[in-house]
């Protein structure tokens, strides 16, 4: 990994939530790269991208329906 101590346990909360402040990317891979991506949440740009990601699934929810 290109983030210093990316395994460390203190780093995930919860064993599934990547918390830390040190690591400057949004995204990155599980503990288990197998399983996907995840949001670094100590990102402050992780929250404007969950919400975008969610209106998105609405928006496109609402314009499946008419």
């Amino acid at each position: 990994m290109s983030s210093p101590n990316f395994n460390d346990s203190s780093h995930w909360k919860w064993g599934i939530f990547y918390f830390n402040p040190q690591d400057k990317r949004l995204i990155v891979p599980k503990r288990v790269e197998s399983l996907g991506l995840t949001i670094n949440f100590a990102n402050p740009w992780s929250i404007l991208f969950i919400l975008v990601l969610i209106l998105l699934i609405f928006a496109t929810e609402r314009y499946l329906r008419q």
